[in-house]
């Protein structure tokens, strides 16, 4: 299964080698490819989050589609919606993801990656489960509007 799901996330990002957004339609992608549409969502989920880097706009019904768009750095909503994904709880892997696509972006220094990955780690407080993750929310919030406003003072 997860050789057919490299096969349809490289598909997708070579579709998306020169536009920020792609729309596609699921169940004729499903039908290329030879797996069931849920195969689709499951590669959208788990390859196209907003932790790496995308926003998937999906509708369903006859004439539904896939919106699939790269978020860069010159979205200026792009804070609103990394504050939108970490919510109030987030996973470590899902916290080090959106800290990878800041460095990428060149938002934040590889120094600093390091840095916010130490500071989201538990390991060095009395916490575990929800609770870890809700400190890593609170702690990945504050750091990205800290960093998005050294941005506008740069």
């Amino acid at each position: 299964m997860a050789a057919l799901s490299d096969n349809i996330e490289r598909f997708i990002k070579q579709l998306m080698d020169e536009d920020t957004k792609i729309e596609l339609r699921r169940n004729e992608l499903a039908q290329h490819f030879g797996c069931a549409p849920s195969q689709i969502n499951y590669v959208l989920a788990t390859r196209f989050s907003v932790d790496r880097g995308y926003i998937v706009e999906s509708r369903r019904g006859g004439s539904g589609y896939v919106k699939v768009i790269r978020i860069t750095q010159s979205d200026s909503d792009l804070l609103s919606v990394l504050i939108s994904r970490v919510g109030d709880e987030i996973d470590k892997d899902s916290a080090n993801a959106i800290i990878h696509r800041l460095y990428e972006l060149s938002l934040i220094t590889l120094n600093e990656a390091r840095i916010l990955a130490s500071a989201v780690r538990c390991d060095n407080v009395a916490l575990s489960g929800r609770a870890c993750d809700m400190l890593r929310a609170q702690i990945l919030k504050n750091a990205l509007v800290q960093v998005f406003k050294n941005l506008r003072e740069d």
